[in-house]
Protein backbone atom coordinates (compact mmCIF):
# COMPACT_ATOMS: atom_id res chain seq x y z
CA UNK A 1 0.00 0.00 0.00
CA UNK A 2 1.16 3.45 -0.59
CA UNK A 3 2.10 5.39 2.47
CA UNK A 4 -0.30 8.15 1.49
CA UNK A 5 -3.20 5.47 1.62
CA UNK A 6 -1.88 4.15 4.86
CA UNK A 7 -1.09 7.55 6.32
CA UNK A 8 -5.40 8.56 5.56
CA UNK A 9 -6.49 4.69 6.55
CA UNK A 10 -6.95 5.45 10.37
CA UNK A 11 -9.00 8.90 9.67
CA UNK A 12 -11.10 7.34 7.26
CA UNK A 13 -12.15 4.63 8.84
CA UNK A 14 -12.10 5.94 12.49
CA UNK A 15 -16.30 6.89 12.36
CA UNK A 16 -17.26 3.54 10.91
CA UNK A 17 -14.54 1.68 13.81
CA UNK A 18 -16.26 3.66 16.36
CA UNK A 19 -19.76 3.06 15.29
CA UNK A 20 -19.67 -0.64 14.03
CA UNK A 21 -16.39 -2.55 13.73
CA UNK A 22 -14.95 -2.13 16.80
CA UNK A 23 -17.50 -4.23 17.86
CA UNK A 24 -17.09 -6.69 15.31
CA UNK A 25 -13.41 -6.95 15.88
CA UNK A 26 -13.59 -7.49 19.69
CA UNK A 27 -16.41 -10.11 19.26
CA UNK A 28 -14.31 -11.99 17.01
CA UNK A 29 -10.68 -11.66 18.34
CA UNK A 30 -10.92 -11.42 22.46
CA UNK A 31 -11.66 -14.64 23.62
CA UNK A 32 -9.21 -15.99 20.87
CA UNK A 33 -5.83 -18.16 22.88
CA UNK A 34 -2.79 -19.82 22.02
CA UNK A 35 -0.65 -18.69 18.71
CA UNK A 36 -2.87 -16.53 16.31
CA UNK A 37 -1.90 -15.68 12.88
CA UNK A 38 -2.92 -12.16 11.92
CA UNK A 39 -2.65 -11.87 8.36
CA UNK A 40 -2.41 -8.67 6.96
CA UNK A 41 -2.73 -6.20 10.40
CA UNK A 42 -2.75 -2.92 8.42
CA UNK A 43 -2.34 -0.06 11.18
CA UNK A 44 -3.05 -2.48 13.93
CA UNK A 45 -6.84 -2.11 14.44
CA UNK A 46 -7.16 -5.53 16.05
CA UNK A 47 -4.63 -5.43 18.35
CA UNK A 48 -6.52 -3.78 21.09
CA UNK A 49 -8.95 -6.29 21.03
CA UNK A 50 -6.48 -9.45 21.75
CA UNK A 51 -6.82 -10.10 25.27
CA UNK A 52 -6.83 -14.46 25.63
CA UNK A 53 -3.98 -15.20 22.73
CA UNK A 54 -0.27 -16.35 24.23
CA UNK A 55 0.68 -14.18 21.52
CA UNK A 56 0.18 -12.74 18.10
CA UNK A 57 2.21 -13.07 14.78
CA UNK A 58 0.89 -9.82 12.69
CA UNK A 59 2.22 -10.02 9.03
CA UNK A 60 1.81 -6.53 7.09
CA UNK A 61 3.79 -6.07 3.71
CA UNK A 62 3.70 -2.47 3.73
CA UNK A 63 6.23 -0.71 5.92
CA UNK A 64 4.01 2.49 6.25
CA UNK A 65 0.86 0.30 8.10
CA UNK A 66 3.98 -1.57 9.85
CA UNK A 67 5.04 1.96 11.50
CA UNK A 68 1.52 3.40 12.15
CA UNK A 69 0.64 -0.01 14.26
CA UNK A 70 3.29 0.21 16.50
CA UNK A 71 2.04 2.79 18.53
CA UNK A 72 -1.09 -0.12 19.17
CA UNK A 73 1.39 -2.86 19.26
CA UNK A 74 3.24 -1.72 22.42
CA UNK A 75 0.34 -0.64 24.18
CA UNK A 76 -1.37 -4.27 23.56
CA UNK A 77 -2.25 -6.81 26.70
CA UNK A 78 -0.94 -9.50 24.78
CA UNK A 79 2.69 -9.87 22.89
CA UNK A 80 2.50 -8.91 19.21
CA UNK A 81 5.58 -9.33 16.65
CA UNK A 82 5.33 -7.75 13.50
CA UNK A 83 6.74 -9.24 10.76
CA UNK A 84 7.06 -8.12 6.91
CA UNK A 85 5.32 -11.01 4.74
CA UNK A 86 2.61 -11.02 2.15
CA UNK A 87 -0.19 -13.71 2.39
CA UNK A 88 0.88 -15.53 -0.27
CA UNK A 89 4.28 -16.52 0.90
CA UNK A 90 3.54 -17.06 4.58
CA UNK A 91 7.50 -17.61 6.28
CA UNK A 92 5.82 -20.15 8.78
CA UNK A 93 6.26 -23.87 8.59
CA UNK A 94 2.83 -25.92 8.45
CA UNK A 95 0.39 -26.38 10.86
CA UNK A 96 2.25 -23.83 13.63
CA UNK A 97 -0.91 -21.72 14.33
CA UNK A 98 -4.19 -22.28 16.86
CA UNK A 99 -6.06 -19.60 15.05
CA UNK A 100 -5.85 -17.07 12.18
CA UNK A 101 -7.86 -13.92 11.59
CA UNK A 102 -8.31 -11.62 8.81
CA UNK A 103 -9.86 -8.12 8.62
CA UNK A 104 -10.66 -6.03 6.04
CA UNK A 105 -7.57 -7.90 4.25
CA UNK A 106 -8.96 -10.67 1.38
CA UNK A 107 -10.06 -7.79 -0.60
CA UNK A 108 -6.45 -6.47 -1.16
CA UNK A 109 -4.34 -9.55 -1.81
CA UNK A 110 -3.22 -10.49 -5.08
CA UNK A 111 -3.85 -14.10 -5.41
CA UNK A 112 -7.03 -14.53 -3.12
CA UNK A 113 -6.41 -18.75 -3.64
CA UNK A 114 -2.52 -18.95 -2.97
CA UNK A 115 -3.33 -16.97 0.13
CA UNK A 116 -5.99 -19.21 1.38
CA UNK A 117 -4.01 -22.18 0.31
CA UNK A 118 -1.35 -20.45 2.93
CA UNK A 119 -3.43 -20.04 5.43
CA UNK A 120 -4.41 -23.64 5.27
CA UNK A 121 -0.84 -24.88 5.18
CA UNK A 122 0.18 -22.82 8.58
CA UNK A 123 -3.31 -23.44 10.65
CA UNK A 124 -3.21 -26.59 12.86
CA UNK A 125 -5.84 -29.01 12.25
CA UNK A 126 -9.48 -27.57 13.34
CA UNK A 127 -7.84 -24.12 14.09
CA UNK A 128 -10.58 -21.34 13.56
CA UNK A 129 -10.06 -19.21 10.74
CA UNK A 130 -11.55 -16.23 11.23
CA UNK A 131 -12.65 -13.28 8.92
CA UNK A 132 -14.26 -9.96 8.81
CA UNK A 133 -14.55 -9.16 4.75
CA UNK A 134 -16.51 -6.69 1.84
CA UNK A 135 -17.66 -8.54 -0.61
CA UNK A 136 -19.67 -8.50 -4.09
CA UNK A 137 -23.16 -8.03 -3.34
CA UNK A 138 -25.59 -10.33 -4.89
CA UNK A 139 -28.03 -7.42 -6.06
CA UNK A 140 -28.13 -6.88 -10.18
CA UNK A 141 -27.62 -2.99 -10.04
CA UNK A 142 -25.03 -2.91 -6.86
CA UNK A 143 -22.80 -6.27 -7.65
CA UNK A 144 -22.63 -4.32 -11.60
CA UNK A 145 -21.80 -0.87 -9.78
CA UNK A 146 -19.11 -2.90 -8.32
CA UNK A 147 -18.04 -4.63 -11.00
CA UNK A 148 -17.49 -1.35 -12.87
CA UNK A 149 -15.88 0.71 -10.08
CA UNK A 150 -13.36 -2.06 -9.26
CA UNK A 151 -10.62 -1.45 -11.44
CA UNK A 152 -10.11 2.79 -10.39
CA UNK A 153 -10.65 1.51 -7.02
CA UNK A 154 -8.13 -1.39 -6.83
CA UNK A 155 -5.74 1.89 -8.38
CA UNK A 156 -7.35 4.26 -5.24
CA UNK A 157 -6.74 1.69 -2.24
CA UNK A 158 -3.79 -0.09 -3.59
CA UNK A 159 -5.07 -3.20 -4.93
CA UNK A 160 -8.51 -3.42 -3.43
CA UNK A 161 -11.10 -5.29 -4.88
CA UNK A 162 -14.66 -4.91 -4.35
CA UNK A 163 -16.25 -7.16 -6.29
CA UNK A 164 -14.82 -10.58 -4.65
CA UNK A 165 -16.73 -13.20 -3.59
CA UNK A 166 -15.13 -13.99 -0.72
CA UNK A 167 -17.23 -15.99 1.01
CA UNK A 168 -17.21 -18.73 -2.12
CA UNK A 169 -13.68 -19.10 -2.59
CA UNK A 170 -12.96 -19.47 1.37
CA UNK A 171 -15.47 -22.15 0.30
CA UNK A 172 -13.21 -23.64 -2.31
CA UNK A 173 -10.41 -23.72 -0.26
CA UNK A 174 -11.50 -26.61 1.53
CA UNK A 175 -11.94 -24.60 5.16
CA UNK A 176 -15.58 -25.42 6.64
CA UNK A 177 -17.78 -22.66 7.47
CA UNK A 178 -19.22 -22.28 10.59
CA UNK A 179 -21.07 -19.39 10.96
CA UNK A 180 -21.52 -16.01 8.59
CA UNK A 181 -22.57 -13.06 10.10
CA UNK A 182 -23.89 -10.49 8.29
CA UNK A 183 -23.20 -6.60 8.24
CA UNK A 184 -24.52 -3.47 6.49
CA UNK A 185 -27.03 -5.30 4.60
CA UNK A 186 -24.62 -8.14 3.33
CA UNK A 187 -21.63 -5.75 1.96
CA UNK A 188 -19.50 -7.00 5.06
CA UNK A 189 -19.34 -10.68 6.39
CA UNK A 190 -18.01 -11.85 9.71
CA UNK A 191 -17.10 -15.44 8.59
CA UNK A 192 -15.92 -18.04 11.29
CA UNK A 193 -14.52 -21.32 9.69
CA UNK A 194 -12.28 -24.32 10.43
CA UNK A 195 -9.25 -25.19 9.03
CA UNK A 196 -9.50 -28.59 7.19
CA UNK A 197 -6.68 -30.69 5.85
Amino acid sequence: MGSLFSKAYDRVMKPVEQRRFGKIRKKLVSNQQGTVLEIGSGTGANFPYYKNAEKVIAIEPDHSMRELSEKKRSEATVPIELVNASAERLPFDDNTFDVVVGTLVLCSVTDLNQALQEIKRVAKYEAPILFLEHVRLDQPIVGRLQDVVTPVWKRMCDGCHLNRNTLESIKQNGFRVEQVDQHFKGLFLEIRARNEK
